[in-house]
Order: C-alpha cells, then structure tokens, then sequence
C-alpha cells in the first residue's frame, strides 16, 4: 500500500518502519493535508501486519502532530507539513571535492599514497594499549605531556627554536587554533590586519568571528610592512612570514624587525602561521618570527601537510599571559584533542619517524617541483614568471597580459581543469589578476606534464 515495503530481516521493528515510511510522505508532501489514512484494521491487511503493529505506528505519529485523530473521525494528515526540496548547495568547492578531473591543481594538498599507514596503525595500537587509565578520562586543555615534549624537541632540531613544554598547547589544527585566538583578542570590534592576498579558510574564520579585518598588501617577498601605521583598535596582525600563502615569500629579516616593532609599539599580537615550511627545497627551514620576539608572537603549527590532513592535530606556542584565558576557552569548548592520537603522534616523533618522513617527501616534491617548471617552460616558454618556488606544495605563476577572474575559474572547472586563480585568495581584488595558483604536491610527474598541457590548450582556447 502507497508503496510502502517492509523489510522483515530488518533489525528496525516493523511498526517504526511503517511509521517512518508515512512520515516522510507526510514531508515530501506526498500525503496532503487533510488527506484520511486508511483504517488500521485496512492497513494491517494490505501489509500483511498484525493490526497492533499499525495502531504502534499510528500512535507515534499522533504524538508527534503528523496526524490528528478525533472520536468517530477517521485519522487525517495534519495541516502544514510538507517541506519542499531544498535547493541545491553544489558549490565550486563541493564540486572540487567530489569530482574527478583530468588536471588537478588544487593547492594545500600532500601526496598521501606515501604515508606509511601500516607503520601509523601500529603507534596507534601501541598507544592504546599503553596508555595510563587516567588518560582515559578528562586531560585538560593543554594536550598530553608527552606530545608537548617531542614537539618541543623536534622544533630544536628542525628549526632551532626553544620552546618550554608549558608554552605549548595542543590544537585541533590550524583553523581550531585560530578560532581560539579570536575569541583569545578580537573583543569589542578589534581589528586584525592581515596579508592581501592570504588564505581564504583563514581569512573567513576571522570574519566568521565577527573580527573586523584590515588588508595589508603582499609582494613577492611577503608582507609590505611600510603599510603598517599606527593603527587604533588593532588587537593582532597575521602572517605567515616563513611562506607567505599563496605567493610563497620570505619575509626578509628587516621586515620582520619592522613588525615585531610594531607589535612591541602598538601593543598588538602576532599571530605567526608556519604554513607548509618544512617542504623547503634551498637550504633548511627558515627560522620562525617567534624566535625575535616569544612574548609578541603567536605561533601555530600543523601536521596537516607533513602527515596527513585527517590528523586534526595541531599546537600553538603562546605568551604566559594568555594562558589562563586559552585554558578556559578551550575548556568550555570542546575540553582536549582525543589522547590516542596524541600518544600516537608523540611516538612518531620520539623515534624520529616523522623527521625521516619529512625527509622522503621533500625529495619527492622537489622533484615535482622541477617537473612543473620545466613543463611550464616547454609549454609556455618564458610568457610567465614563478613566485615561492622555494618552498610548499604549490606555486604561484605570473603571466602577463593574462587575466583570471572567477569565471576563468568556473570554465576550467566545466572542462575537468581545477586551477585557482590568486585573485580568489585577494581582499581586495584587481591587483593580482594576472596570477593562477598551481598545487603539484599530489601529482606524479605525468600528471604534472598533462595538467600543463591541458592548462595551455585551454588558455589558448580562451584568448
């Protein structure tokens, strides 16, 4: 009857299977209102259920207003129900997630066919299985010792920072991390400034705050610090000085004395995120700003893209002063980060898996690295110009005459190209039009080859 198929090697009874079976006729608007059901006795007949059965499933629906029922009456749908279809929430972003494309360029994105996952699984197993009982429960806001401590030995060896385990708070990543930072400084209206162009995620996590935000234009070497002026109500300036997203440069180290500075001046935070720097290909990593200034700066770290970005860890190293405050923000948020993964991750750096892993994939991406520059040369010869090849996971290319809108965007993607135009990631749009942002970390070198390819083609197409 009306469709309606019971499954009897279901574990749900069949009575809750009838009920949900009306219930949603009754929303999708295939029942109408005022529409009569038919009688239990009919019901059950038609079902081949028991007569119980039926008046079980009636009853719930009575009793959540689905239909009325009335002495001598039979039992009706009620009035206003029915809830239309909503419309489709298929964005860009979501088609990027899901679709499959003959060139992928999506940035921020590491190779994870070389994470060593049956190495991951028994750190996890060995965590579990060794882990005290009292980690079981509540840990508090901070994270566990142990993980504090292996972060603190490996930023020595791998940035030569020196950080006290006590300055150092365990994250759900870096938007967690920011997310605390703004309810930590951004009270009654204080401004951010940040890079132009940077990172839309972290960008709309400040806005998403209510933070009001004050653009500061980036050039090929990060941050133009000469845009920095006394500036009222300003609480925090964020930066990734190590390299900068998307344009990939180094602050150079006058630039950072003029902002820690300004900080030191005006009374305001730094808040210093270490985007992707350890995939550096020239030299070691770069220093962070926090080692000029450990009472101004704000650092935050992840293991996103050196591990893999469903390990929603990451930490933030952070002035004595605030730690009160972020101790009782993060307690009546969300409390801890889940201890296993913590155990798990702190053996991983104890026995320097990470350290080795960071290692084979610096190889593998510099020589990714190396094939996109040669195919963009055999490509498009010397018609474009390379930004923060240095470092990461992805490169900003320049080419002139060009210019990438968001319908660029759009028509790459309608033809199975994912490429990002700068100008996507600019607060204030217009002077970054001629760049398109191309993310290698996850291709093999003839992937690398065929996206460039394709990419030409189009761009020819669209003269």
């Amino acid at each position: 009857m009306w469709g309606i198929e019971l499954n009897r090697q279901s574990e749900l009874p069949l009575w809750r299977q009838i009920y949900q079976s009306l219930r949603e006729m009754t929303i999708s608007g295939q029942l109408k209102a005022s529409e009569v059901l038919p009688s239990t006795r009919e019901f059950a007949k038609a079902l081949e259920v028991s007569r119980n059965t039926v008046c079980e499933a009636y009853e719930m629906l009575i009793a959540e207003g689905f239909v009325i029922s009335r002495q001598g009456a039979p039992t009706r749908v009620a009035e206003g129900l029915c809830v239309e279809n909503p419309p489709s929430s298929a964005s860009y972003e979501n088609i990027e997630s899901v679709r499959i494309f003959s060139a992928d360029f999506r940035t921020g994105r590491p190779d994870l066919r070389h994470f060593p996952r049956f190495l991951w699984q028994q750190m996890l197993h060995k965590a579990s299985e060794e882990m005290p009982l009292e980690q079981y429960g509540y840990t508090g806001p901070q994270g566990i010792p142990e993980l504090r401590k292996e972060i603190v030995a490996w930023l020595f060896r791998s940035r030569g920072l020196k950080v006290d385990p006590q300055d150092i708070f365990i994250t759900a990543g870096a938007t967690h991390a920011l997310h605390l930072i703004a309810d930590l400084l951004c009270g009654e209206g204080r401004k951010i400034l940040m890079e132009d162009p940077c990172h839309t995620g972290m960008l709309r996590t400040f806005i998403n705050k209510g933070c009001p935000i004050v653009p500061i234009p980036v050039d090929e070497h990060g941050m133009q610090t000469d845009y920095l002026t006394n500036r009222e109500n300003v609480c925090a300036v964020y930066v990734t000085p190590s390299h900068q997203f998307p344009l990939g440069g180094i602050l150079p180290a006058s630039r950072r004395a003029t902002l820690i500075r300004f900080a030191r001046e005006n009374e305001v935070y730094i808040v210093e995120d270490d985007y992707d720097s350890e995939f550096r290909y020239c030299g070691e990593p770069i220093a962070p700003l926090f080692a000029m200034d450990p009472q101004r700066v704000i650092y935050v770290g992840t293991f996103s893209k050196a591990l893999f970005p469903a390990l929603r860890i990451g930490y933030v190293i952070l002035p004595r002063q605030l730690h009160k405050r972020w101790r009782d923000l993060r307690t009546h948020a969300d409390v801890q980060n889940p201890p296993f993964e913590q155990a798990a991750l702190a053996g991983f750096l104890r026995t320097r898996k990470l350290d080795r892993h960071i290692q084979k994939m610096r190889r593998i991406y510099g020589e990714r690295r190396r094939v996109l520059l040669e195919s963009l040369t055999e490509t498009f010869g010397s018609e474009w110009r390379a930004y923060g090849d240095a470092a990461g996971l992805h490169l900003a290319i320049d080419f002139p005459g060009r210019y990438f809108e968001e319908e660029f965007r759009k028509s790459c993607l309608h033809n199975g190209i994912c490429v990002t135009p700068v100008e996507y990631h600019c607060i204030q749009k217009g002077r970054h039009l001629n760049k398109l942002l191309i993310g290698y970390g996850h291709l093999e070198p003839a992937e690398i080859r065929n996206g460039v390819q394709l990419l030409h083609d189009f761009m020819k197409e669209t003269i």
